[in-house]
């Protein structure tokens, strides 16, 4: 248990510990690789990733099976690359879309480098997390012949929401998930409270493989502009309305028509437009999404102002219309249709 008596004595108290840049460039090899962050529903993947990278990339809510695509953050330093795969949560799938969404982490999973296993501290380890973890010892572990597992890949334990926990519960949590499977390395960290965020970054960054800068230094996701501002729209909805919002939403951008003259093609200035659909399964689901007046609406596009103008890179005009798809979490071409 040494190791893990030391990450707890590490816990950086600064708010601003994910501000500290690791070794300079030159003291140690250049590490690059790719980090599966999993975890079932709801323990923090998107919360983790969105304060490692400084930035919002993924949806970050209290909601569950929030995260639907395996967004890519991009964390770079002097002296490393990770990037972080947001995988949606695996779970017992209730509709093809849960199938697809369990498919997404199964592809997410392919090729990676090091895995993150997300457990919450102030929760139970419970049937979910050892079903992962069975699922993660298939994929990438072989059993020796005294039970215990040989990893192909680091599995690194981050135990979450460590601010909900007071220092000895912490301690016993964390001995108990010592316990629960063959760790490479155990952290602590609370990303909301930006506690113990810096020691998360160099146990994944020591833990990479040596390669080289995959991506520029600046970009910070993977995702096309169009899928950027789908889920910011997503979440801002998942944000606005809490328990009102039908978890069948989805949200498609349709195009990003920036302003140019029809004959010569040549740009001039003006506001960009961004078309979005946003699809519930229900007529009835519809007014809930729009709001008395379009209140929900205006606030959502108000909200997303800035960052749709800086995904865009100039004014946007923000365009959204609420469309019914019937039954679509169930409906191959409808799944299709909508991205998934």
């Amino acid at each position: 248990m040494s190791d893990t008596e030391q990450h707890v004595d590490d816990v950086d108290e600064t708010p601003n510990a994910a501000a500290n840049d690791g070794p300079v460039q030159g003291e140690q090899p250049y590490r690059s690789g790719f980090v599966a962050v999993v975890g079932r529903p709801n323990v923090g993947k998107s919360t983790l990733i969105n304060a490692l990278i400084g930035k919002q990339i993924a949806i970050a809510s209290s909601r569950p099976e929030t995260t639907r695509k395996a967004i890519r953050g991009i964390l770079t330093t002097d002296n490393a690359q990770l990037v972080l795969v947001d995988t949606p949560g695996i779970h017992r799938p209730r509709t093809l879309l849960g199938q697809r969404l369990n498919d997404i982490v199964e592809e997410s999973l392919s090729d990676v480098d090091v895995i993150a296993f997300l457990l919450p501290a102030d929760q139970e380890i419970g049937p979910g997390d050892r079903r992962i973890l069975s699922r993660l010892r298939a994929d990438f572990a072989t059993k020796r012949d005294d039970g215990t597992f040989k990893w192909k890949v680091p599995l690194i334990a981050i135990v979450t929401k460590i601010d909900e926990l007071n220092r000895e519960q912490l301690i016993a949590k964390l001995i108990e998930i010592n316990e629960f499977a063959d760790f490479a390395d155990i952290v602590p960290v609370s990303a909301l409270e930006h506690d113990n965020l810096n020691e998360v970054k160099n146990v994944l960054i020591d833990h990479t493989p040596e390669g080289p800068q995959m991506y520029p230094d600046d970009q910070i996701s993977e995702e096309r502009p169009e899928e950027t501002i789908a889920e910011l729209v997503r979440g801002a909805f998942l944000e606005e309305l809490d328990d009102e919002l039908p978890h069948s939403l989805a949200v498609v951008v349709d195009s990003i028509e920036y302003p140019q003259d029809n004959e010569s093609g040549a740009a001039y200035d003006g506001k960009i437009h961004v078309l979005v659909s946003v699809y519930v399964e229900r007529d009835s689901q519809k007014p809930i999404i729009i709001g008395k007046g379009a209140e929900h609406l205006v606030r959502v596009k108000k909200k997303l102002r800035t960052p749709v103008n800086r995904i865009v890179g100039g004014k946007a005009k923000l365009d959204l219309h609420v469309k019914v798809a019937k039954g679509w979490q169930s409906d191959p071409k409808q799944l299709e249709k909508l991205g998934f």
